[in-house]
């Protein structure tokens, strides 16, 4: 199976910046898009950034120019840069991987996978 984790979540001031990682583990033939979903309370989960395996970005309006996404193939892992945070960013972050992954040691699935999430609070 496959098991994606977040870290480097925490509390932080406005203006502040932290590096959020998500890392994948398993049986992972490869990685596809990676992408983070923050989701705030009383909020639906929502696409902040993501990257394709070749390294090709995409990022919402409201993080453009702050955060920057970015990912290490031979570690699986993707990295998402914050800068500049604001309060309204605080929520759980989660990461999305599109994994092509070995199932029963010989057949090819793919799926996607979620992490657990990393809190990010950003005090005014």
């Amino acid at each position: 199976q496959v098991h994606v984790v977040e870290s480097g979540g925490g509390l932080v001031q406005a203006g502040g910046s932290l590096r959020l990682s998500c890392a994948a583990s398993g049986s992972i033939f490869s990685i596809n898009a990676m992408g983070w979903y923050p989701q705030a309370p009383g909020k639906q989960r929502e696409l902040v950034a993501t990257i394709t395996r070749g390294g090709s970005t995409n990022y919402a309006d409201s993080v453009k120019d702050r955060f920057t996404i970015s990912r290490d193939n031979a570690k699986n892992t993707a990295y998402l840069q914050m800068n500049s945070l604001k309060p309204e960013d605080t929520a759980v972050y989660y990461c999305n991987a599109g994994v092509t992954y070995y199932h029963q040691g010989i057949r090819l699935n793919t799926d996607n996978f979620w992490g657990q999430g990393t809190q990010v609070t950003v005090s005014s």
